[in-house]
């Protein structure tokens, strides 16, 4: 009897994707563009990568919500994406948990329509499922990793999540799935503190540790 399928779910900034700079220059266009002065990396919050971008906005000044997430703030965020990049290993793990049979889903604070056009290819092709801003409860809630399962068929015994912050953690621990804490991501090995499952270093040793927490696809 062959066994039931398995998913790995991943959060997608800081740990399949490093949008780090690309946000810092998007908030940074777009606050210089509205306030008419130039500002520079070190006018933002030293926890800037633990924060939501109209966060970041309000900190220089700039509270305008219709700014913040309409048309100013995407198209700012469309070009400083092109200088984004998978991070290493990324296309080789989602080929060898696709390959393996593996489930593959995402659950991000980024709006899943934004997916569409601003994700690499080379790594959206892989994605069976996105959940994103707007589809279900926000993380720290489980919901929205309960949302991709159900959608995938997949219960959560036989899923587990790639997260690289304490409310991806959170989320995990809430849906009732296993946690994969991503140390390369934006907390660092300070993520440990949060308790994931298991945390480990590299993306690269990703579906070898869904392996051992899941057993075969």
């Amino acid at each position: 009897m062959s066994s039931s399928p398995t998913a790995v779910l991943f959060d997608l900034d800081g740990v399949l994707l490093d949008s780090r700079r690309a946000v810092r220059q998007a908030v940074l266009g777009v606050a210089g563009a509205v306030l008419g002065k130039p500002f520079d990396e070190g006018e933002l919050p030293a926890d800037l990568d633990h924060l939501r971008h109209d966060e970041l906005l309000a900190h220089l000044g700039v509270v305008d919500q219709e700014i913040a997430f309409g048309t100013p703030w995407e198209v700012a965020l469309g070009v400083a994406m092109r200088n984004a990049s998978p991070f290493p290993g990324a296309v080789e793990v989602l080929r060898d948990l696709a390959a393996a049979g593996t489930e593959i889903g995402v659950v991000t604070m980024q709006p899943r329509s934004r997916v569409a056009w601003m994700i690499p290819q080379e790594i959206s092709s892989y994605f069976s499922v996105v959940v994103g801003w707007g589809d279900a409860e926000p993380k720290p809630s489980g919901a929205g990793i309960l949302l991709a399962l159900d959608r995938l068929g997949v219960p959560p015994g036989r899923a587990c999540f790639v997260g690289d912050s304490p409310s991806d953690i959170a989320a995990a621990s809430a849906a009732g799935v296993p946690s994969i804490g991503a140390a390369w991501g934006y907390t660092g090995p300070a993520l440990e503190s949060s308790g994931p499952t298991v945390l480990v270093h590299a993306l690269t040793h990703v579906p070898d540790a869904a392996r051992r927490l899941l057993g075969p696809a």
